[in-house]
């Protein structure tokens, strides 16, 4: 027994030595992989390395962390900005690739370059960077823009022309107008086009290449059409002068008469919509035969004036006239007798004729005004407005905004088609309707068609009526009022027109259910409850409207609950917000075109809501606009 436990002991001693033995051996190996992964993390340091310039196929990679020192002591850098998943910065590559080797053989070379723009963010908005691939030429880090064709040819050469040592960038072509050169400029040019700009503003410095790039074509006319500019936060005077709150903000002169800009915001459009506007607001007609065909298939009325030649003063009032409201109406003039006879006009009179197919024996086929020497070109311009329309036209989304804004308005909804073979059945409604608004001439009516309005018809509780013929009135203030579906006839029609007049219609208004417990720093309203809270007059309210999957909304919320604590004590002031996609707002001084939206409705002029446009969200900034319009604070407040 005693062998046997000494051998045991002998046994375990030996394994003990080999078990140390093995794990000293296994330590350098650890030691080397652990060696190997330090190895490894230095190799994936160097490659998160990016403030490396590193090169593909010859074109060097730029980022937001190596651009500032690549390009530090360089004359001249040619850079594209593009996206991995562009079509055309993926076609345009190889060429640049071989633009790149052509640079690099100059002499001196010229190095090129490319941005991620998806990924160097903040390089994408310095340079303002708005479409895949776009062409900068750096001179001396300065951007210039290029815009000619992506050919290795044209912007070698050009790039090549820019990196001589004498070059310097072209003068702008948009001129600079102060309040020393304003009047004049604007005075004497037959027509300019003026931008009213704050040097801080956004939407200022995106609108700002695009602007001169309109500049510099338009000034090749024949004549040209100058563009100019005016620093807003410098000329206050003019910008004042002009009505100027926002920014940026366009205003067209003709011989110092200003009118609304109210075209695109980019190169082209900007060319386009100044060339129309430098033509003449009128068209010339020389032939009865065409006045006649406009009558016969015509969709809007016919407004012609009939003069005897272009020294005729009536003829000078109508084209001013004509001028403000040349994207409402198409106007036309003659100076044929042949068309003064057609029309029943002499010299100096404005006719005014509504289509074939708008016609009807409750009204007459047409308007004229005379124009004396002592009529005013608002005289011209209502004459216009209030004949345009006929007693019953056809509204669709074409010239709804231009021709059916006045409220109330009666909509009648089928399927409107004047086509050939459905023209009879589109008149036979039309004709139930003419008979109800012959007798209610303060009032507008229209036949629209009920797939151009399935929205309306849905805001209206109607889409699923199952009647051939529905009936809404748009009412002011965004109110909105429907006709129980029924079989429709004149007699139904004038029952509810009758109704709404006397009052007894309730209003059809899309809402969230009133909020049981409602009485948090910052009040919900909804759609049922808008008028009660909003329009208090005994309150002052700001209001935010807001849309739940908005980002800007959920980043302003911590701001906006701030605002309501703080002035929670005020008794006469409500901080108030809305879901705008679950709820009608039921009055249209409360515009929302996009999210958030936030107005200040004053107790004292609820009608004219403040918007807040643009400026500082933060707490500071919500109540310093708050404060310059409050008119119920017990004491204004500084502190927050």
């Amino acid at each position: 027994m005693r062998k046997v436990a000494l051998l045991l002991i002998v046994l375990l001693g030996v394994a003990f030595f080999a078990t140390v033995s093995r794990c000293e051996d296994d330590e350098p190996e650890e030691k080397e992989e652990a060696d190997e992964d330090d190895s490894d993390d230095e190799e994936d340091e160097d490659e998160d390395d990016d403030t490396e310039v590193k090169e593909e196929n010859g074109v060097l990679i730029l980022n937001d962390n190596n651009f500032e020192t690549f390009m530090e002591g360089k004359d001249t850098v040619l850079v594209e900005f593009y996206a991995p998943w562009c079509g055309h910065c993926k076609q345009f590559a190889p060429e640049y690739e071989k633009i790149a080797q052509a640079l690099k053989e100059n002499d001196p070379p010229i190095p090129v370059a490319k941005v991620d723009a998806t990924v160097a963010s903040e390089l994408a908005s310095r340079f303002e960077v708005s479409g895949y691939p776009t062409i900068k030429i750096l001179k001396n880090g300065e951007p210039v823009d290029y815009d000619g064709e992506r050919t290795q040819k044209a912007i070698v050469e050009r790039v090549k022309e820019v990196a001589q040592p004498d070059w310097k960038p072209p003068p702008e072509a948009t001129l600079v107008l102060t309040k020393d050169n304003f009047d004049e400029t604007v005075n004497n040019a037959d027509i300019i086009l003026v931008e009213f700009y704050a040097p801080w503003c956004g939407h200022c410095k995106r609108l700002a290449p695009e602007y001169e790039k309109a500049a510099k074509e338009l000034s090749q006319r024949t004549p040209p059409i100058p563009l100019a500019k005016v620093d807003a936060t410098v000329e206050n005077e003019i910008a004042t002068r002009f009505g100027v709150t926002g920014y940026p903000t366009l205003k067209i002169f003709r011989k110092g008469k200003v009118f609304d800009y109210n075209g695109p915001r980019e190169k082209y459009g900007i060319v386009e919509y100044m060339g129309e506007q430098a033509g003449p607001p009128s068209k010339q007609v020389q032939a009865a035969k065409q006045v006649q065909e406009l009558i016969k298939d015509g969709d809007d009325a016919v407004i012609v004036g009939v003069f005897s030649s272009e020294q005729d003063a009536g003829y000078e009032i109508y084209i001013e006239a004509c001028n403000a409201l040349r994207e409402d109406f198409t106007f036309r003039h003659s100076f044929s007798s042949e068309v003064a006879k057609l029309l029943k006009a002499s010299p100096g009179q404005i006719v005014i004729v509504q289509p074939e197919k708008f016609r009807s024996k409750y009204e007459p086929a047409s308007h004229t005004l005379t124009v004396k020497d002592s009529t005013s070109v608002t005289e011209v311009q209502d004459f216009f407005k209030k004949h345009v329309i006929p007693l019953v036209g056809h509204r669709k989304p074409s010239n709804d905004a231009k021709r059916y804004t006045k409220r109330p308005l009666v909509v009648v909804y089928y399927g409107v088609d004047f086509s050939f073979d459905y023209r009879k059945a589109t008149q036979f409604w039309r004709s139930k309707v003419l008979e109800v608004a012959k007798d209610f001439p303060e009032y507008t009516f229209a036949i629209a068609d009920e797939e151009d309005y399935a929205e309306e018809l849905k805001s209206l509780g109607l889409s699923e009526s199952g009647e051939e013929v529905n009936v809404g009135i748009l009412a002011d203030g965004g109110k909105k009022f429907a006709m129980e579906p029924e079989e429709f006839d004149s007699e139904v029609l004038e029952e509810f027109v009758m109704a709404f007049k006397k009052g007894k219609l309730k209003p059809i208004i899309k809402s969230q259910p009133v909020p049981k417990n409602n009485k948090g720093p910052v009040k919900v309203v909804v759609g049922k409850t808008f008028d009660e809270v909003v329009m208090d007059t005994e309150k002052d309210v700001l209001i935010e409207f807001y849309a739940p999957w908005c980002g800007h909304c959920k980043k302003l919320e911590p701001d906006y609950l701030a605002l309501g604590k703080k002035y929670k004590g005020e008794k006469n002031l409500v901080i108030a917000k809305m879901d705008a996609t679950a709820n009608d707002v039921p009055n249209e001084s409360y515009k929302v075109e996009g999210f958030p939206t936030i107005y200040f409705a004053p107790s004292n002029s609820k009608h004219s809501p403040v918007k807040l446009e643009g400026g500082d969200r933060t707490v500071e900034g919500l109540s310093k606009f708050l404060e310059k319009h409050a008119t119920k604070l017990s004491q204004k407040r500084d502190e927050l």
